[in-house]
């Protein structure tokens, strides 16, 4: 698996037609290098623009001015299938189907053996719980993975993303919507799946992203804050603001 360098520098990006923000911008003079390797968490109040760059990144839209590299590669110069083979979701609603536990984590690398679907699930937490069905990894879970609690659905999408193997990997509020005992098994999923992977982690939960090797703190579109959580603490700016309303190891 290769490390990549990604490097966004986008002076503005606006689509009107597709978000409700006005006139006004969603992202503006945005720039910001992601180290190899390395895991960078973005974080700030709803309409700050996080879930936008995973938007960007992937090219669902487009930047209007400026441009998004990968390895300097311009990624508006890479056919869409093309760039989203280097890379891994893991969103807030986990997108399954209605068929084996096997198949589903099959969707990233079709040919993936068993011994490698079982190595998958267990970096994701989610071996044990898969043994205990009645089938295992051939057990259907219906329609969405309706037979399957929420912390369950999340691991197996987890674990089709460690499946795949990508050099860059996409979270966006993968544990929000998580009680906290399955959050918990997620959160350590996650930092299994994130080693010696480029990262990029969207949160709301702030608990959650402490040990990101860069946090950047977003505000309107704009990077107002970046550093490591401790030094954001210690700068008592807007980081500070959102760890105390969260009210966790202040």
């Amino acid at each position: 698996m290769p490390l990549i360098n990604l490097i966004l520098s986008i002076q503005w990006f606006s689509k009107i037609s597709l978000f409700a923000y006005g006139e006004q911008n969603v992202l503006e003079n945005f720039s910001l290098e992601i180290p190899k390797g390395k895991t960078v968490a973005l974080v700030g109040q709803s309409g700050s623009g996080k879930s936008t760059i995973a938007n960007l990144i992937t090219r669902f839209y487009d930047v209007n001015q400026g441009q998004i590299l990968l390895d300097g590669i311009d990624i508006k110069d890479l056919k869409i299938a093309s760039l989203r083979r280097f890379m891994g979701i893991v969103a807030q609603d986990s997108i399954l189907f209605n068929d084996t536990i096997s198949n589903n984590l099959r969707i990233g690398k079709p040919d993936a053996t068993q011994e490698e679907i079982i190595a998958a699930a267990k970096v994701a937490n989610a071996y044990e719980f898969i043994q205990d069905l009645p089938q295992g990894f051939e057990t259907n879970i219906g329609d969405a993975g309706n037979k399957l609690s929420g912390g369950q659905k999340q691991r197996l999408s987890i674990a089709r993303a460690v499946l795949k193997n990508p050099p860059i990997m996409i979270l966006d509020e993968a544990t929000s919507a998580l009680d906290t005992e399955s959050e918990r098994l997620v959160q350590n999923a996650l930092e299994n799946m994130m080693k010696n992977r480029t990262s990029i982690v969207i949160a709301h939960r702030l608990s959650t992203i402490q040990n990101a090797d860069l946090i950047v703190v977003m505000q309107k579109g704009k990077i107002v804050e970046q550093g490591t959580h401790s030094q954001l603490l210690a700068k008592k700016g807007m980081y500070h603001k959102l760890v105390e309303m969260q009210s966790f190891g202040v």
